[in-house]
Order: structure tokens, then sequence, then C-alpha cells
């Protein structure tokens, strides 16, 4: 019993202190509010505030409701009907969140611009000469086009897993009241979808607000780019926590409204005979229709931006020498790789604690520890440095008795940059294995106890093994989005530290986009394979 109780508290302090340091960093900005206001702050909540609160509502709002136009219809079209390259388009849909907006923007730029393919093609084919402010995509709209074109994937995704898993009961049942394919799709469809419609539309929306390549290279002022330039340009910390803590609060605002959005609505079936959906062959016009309509969003998603990137590619092979790019991968591998590592350490350590404590608290802790990927990589970014500034502060002394002259060291060095990783993604590696817990329950855990194997013991040699998909799926997925990173990687980088990603975005911003395409295809190639693998070999639906 006592030996039982050891490690229950075992995994409980672990666990305790890496929630701690999941969370601590974040009290930085909340204590920010409260300190004394500089003359930069004054200004900008007088004069600017305002309008990044309301150019980050455009964004947010007008990029949700194309995403949830474009993901629902696609997924009602691939679950309810059968038409031509509906197999392929099935999981290529996905495809398009391979690509990170801010590569998504720089190559559509690079297509519509008075020296791209489009206004070429224009004055040399056909001797057409038009106003390039017609093809201007560097604005608002154009920042919306970008963000629903490469993130309408998640409202697709998460609504038709939904409803490939609905009876068809509930369809026929409104045939039968005589409803039409449409009063069905707005009377019924939506209204049992809601809970996975706003679940995708929430996840775009924190998306959009933590990103900052795209409205960087288009110029649009929003919290991310004041965090940046107050942080870089004006040199002054305490206004940029402010703005953080101004993000972090809209940030739970909407939160809130998509908890309200939400509601307590549920549906459950009346029978355990659950069906899937028939698909309904479509012919003619309507078939073809439907194909060209997925083909078209699949080829401004991915298909056109991608031959851009290929061409781009062929025209500068060669240009950046092959062992600066080599390090690049390097870099990009490492860090990528050390991240995901302890994220998945950290959330199997988590997890199992979950599962080994009752009560409220121990299932509420876990769930406050996953926030981080609900705040925007900016805010972590500030409160790491913080953080970070203060701890060197501390171990001052330290450095002095080893040696060590300079009082940052750990600020300026890549655990730095590894621990604002963990804590922005920790909730990716956090959900893959805990719905890894859920699957497995506790019968072969509780049979392993009533052997006498204890329970550290018990979760390497029965709950390791189990796990081992969900360890492998939450590393790739964890993976992938650091190599995607741009905010946290551009602040918290050492010195002369470039990732593919930091690389892409730089050479873009130089008006080098043509030499930024190399880095860009290797991240949309290895996030394309991984997208690939994941959701047409490892999905298992009722099809």
């Amino acid at each position: 019993m006592q030996r039982r109780l050891a490690n229950v508290n075992g995994w409980t302090v672990s666990a305790a202190i890496i929630m701690i340091l999941l969370f601590l960093p974040n009290i930085t900005i909340v204590t920010g509010i409260f300190s004394p206001s500089n003359e930069n702050w004054v200004h900008m909540k007088e004069f600017v505030l305002g309008s990044f609160i309301r150019t980050s509502l455009i964004l947010i709002s007008a990029t949700a409701i194309l995403t949830i136009s474009i993901g629902l219809s696609l997924a009602w079209l691939i679950t309810q009907y059968q038409f031509p390259l509906r197999g392929f388009l099935k999981w290529a849909l996905i495809l398009p969140l391979s690509i990170p907006p801010f590569i998504g923007a720089y190559t559509y730029h690079g297509i519509v611009n008075y020296t791209g393919v489009i206004q070429t093609t224009l004055r040399d084919q056909f001797d057409m000469v038009l106003n390039p402010a017609h093809f201007d995509i560097m604005n608002l709209p154009g920042a919306i086009f970008i963000y629903t074109m490469f993130l309408y994937p998640y409202v697709y995704t998460i609504t038709r897993v939904f409803l490939s898993q609905q009876s068809a009961s509930l369809i026929e049942s409104a045939r039968m009241l005589g409803k039409g394919p449409w009063r069905t799709f707005f009377q019924v469809v939506i209204p049992i979808s809601r809970v996975s419609i706003i679940g995708g539309a929430s996840l775009v929306v924190l998306e959009v607000l933590n990103d900052y390549g795209v409205v960087k290279y288009f110029g649009i002022q929003t919290f991310t780019t004041a965090i940046f330039q107050t942080w870089f340009g004006l040199g002054d910390i305490e206004s940029s926590i402010k703005l953080a803590a101004s993000l972090m609060g809209f940030v739970i605002f909407i939160l809130v409204i998509e908890k309200v959005l939400r509601g307590r609505r549920q549906y459950s079936y009346s029978t355990t005979k659950v069906r899937p959906l028939p698909l309904i062959q479509l012919k003619g016009w309507k078939a073809g229709l439907v194909t060209t309509y997925g083909l078209m969003i699949l080829s401004l998603g991915f298909f056109i931006p991608i031959a851009q990137l290929i061409d781009w590619m062929i025209l500068t092979f060669g240009t950046i020498p092959m062992d600066e790019f080599l390090t690049y991968v390097k870099n990009s591998v490492l860090v990528a790789g050390i991240s995901a590592t302890a994220i998945i350490i950290f959330a199997l350590i988590v997890g199992n604690f979950s599962r080994l404590v009752q009560g409220k608290v121990a299932k509420l802790l876990p769930k406050l520890s996953i926030l981080g990927y609900s705040i925007p990589g900016a805010v972590i970014a500030v409160a790491v440095v913080t953080a970070f500034i203060a701890l060197d502060r501390f171990l001052v002394p330290l450095y002095q008795m080893i040696g060590i002259t300079t009082t940052l060291v750990l600020s300026v060095s890549l655990i730095m940059l590894i621990s604002a990783y963990i804590i922005r993604f920790f909730a990716i590696g956090y959900n893959s294995i805990e719905s890894g817990y859920d699957k497995i329950g506790t019968d072969f855990r509780d049979a392993s106890r009533l052997l006498g194997v204890g329970v550290t013991k018990t979760f390497f040699k029965v709950d390791v093994p189990m796990l081992k998909g969900a360890i492998i799926s939450g590393f790739i997925l964890v993976f992938i989005d650091i190599l995607k990173e741009i905010p946290l990687t551009l602040i918290l980088r050492p010195f002369n530290f470039d990732t593919l990603s930091t690389k892409a975005f730089q050479y873009a911003s130089d008006e080098k986009i043509m030499e930024a395409s190399q880095a860009s295809l290797l991240i949309v190639g290895i996030s394309a394979l991984a997208i690939v693998v994941f959701y047409k070999f490892l999905e298992k639906e009722p099809d």
C-alpha cells in the first residue's frame, strides 16, 4: 500500500510540476496589466487600440463565415452524394491545411502582381493592359481570401467526420415529412452539426488571431503585428505586455462566445441501430457541378500555389547553397523533434495522473494546462521572455559561481524557444494521448495492478505499448505544427538561428519570393505527407 501511494505521489508531483510550468509564464501577462503605463501605451490605447480590435474582428468574422460556408457545404456533399472523383476529393480537400497561410499569401501575391503569370499572360497573349490595382491582393479582403482558402479544412474535416457518423434515419425522417434537399440541409443538417461547425470555426479564429506572416506581409495592423512593432521597433516590452494582455482578453472573449454558441443542445439516437448516411447518386449536370465545385476549391487552396512554388523552385534551384539549406533543415528538425518529444512525454505523465487520481481538481487541472493553444504565439512569446529574463536574474549568483559573466543565459538559448513550443502546442499532444487513454480504458491496468505490478511498471509494460498509435500520431501532429510556426520562432530564436519557416518568411519579406520556394515546398511536402497518412490511411470511418 505504501509503495502504491509513493508511486501515485510520484506521478502527482511530476504532473503538478509540469502543469505549473505550462501555466506559470502566462501569469506574467496578467500581472503586466497592473504595471504603470508609459507614454507609448497611453498613445496606443487612445489612438490605435480600437483599430486593432476592429481589424481583428473583421478578419475573424469574415473568415469564420466563409470557412463555415465552404467547409460545411463540402462536408455535406461528400457524405451525402456520390459523384465523379468523390473518393479523391474526400481526402484531398484536406491538403490546403498543409500550406501555412503566409506561404499561400506570398505565392498568390506573386501570381497576381504586375510580373505574375496572370497579368503577364493578359499582356503578352491577349494584348490586354489592365489597371494593376484591380489585382491588388495585399489588403484586408486579400487576407480574408488567404485565410479562407487555407483554413477551411478545419471546418470541413470536423464536420465531415461528424456527418459520416450520423444515423440515416434523421435525414430519411426529414424526407418523409416532405422536406427537399435544401430544407433538409438548413433545417436538419445545420442544427445537428452545430457543435462540430462551431468547433471547427473556433480553430479557424484562433489560427487567424495567432498568425503573423500574412498580416505582416500584407501590411495589415493587428494585435500580433503591433506586439512585434512595439517590442522590436520601439524597444518597449512593457507596452508589448499590455498589448499581449489585451489580446489574451480578446481571445478569452472569443472562447466565451464560442461556448455560448455551442449551448447545451445535444442530439442522441433514439435507437441503437445506427446506419450511416446512404450515398445518393448524382448524374448529369448536377454531378459535374458538384465535382467542379470541389476541384475549384482544391485548386485555389492547393494545386495553384503548389504549381507556382514548383515553377519558382526550378527557376532558382542552386541559388541557395546546399550546406546553408541543410542547416535550415537541421535546425527545423532539431527544435521540432526535441519539442515534440518533450510534449508527448509530459502529456503521458499528465494523462496518467488524471487517470490515477480521482476528483474534480485532477480532471480540471489538465484542461487548464492546454489553454496555451488558445493563446496566440506572440502572447506566449512575450510571457516566456519575461519569465526567462526574471529567471536569469534570479540565477545570476549561480552564473557568477561557475564563471559566467553575462546575466542572460537561458533567455538567449534554444531552451527558451523549446519551452515556448511546449506551452503553445501541448494541447495537441495531450488531446491525442488523452483520446488514446480513453480508448484503452482501465481494464488492463486494473488487471496488472491486481497481479501486484506497480503503477510505474504497469505504465511502461501495459499502457505505453497500447498507446503506441496515439504517441506516434501525437508526435507527428506536433512536429508538423512546430515546423510551420512563425511568431514564436521569429521572436525567441537565438541569434543567427533560422528554420525553414523563418527563412521562407524572411525571403518573402525581402521581396525574394522565388528564393523562398525551396523551404516552402519542403514544409508543404512534409505536412502534406503527414496529412495524407493520418486522414486517408489511419482515419477509420464508415464510407
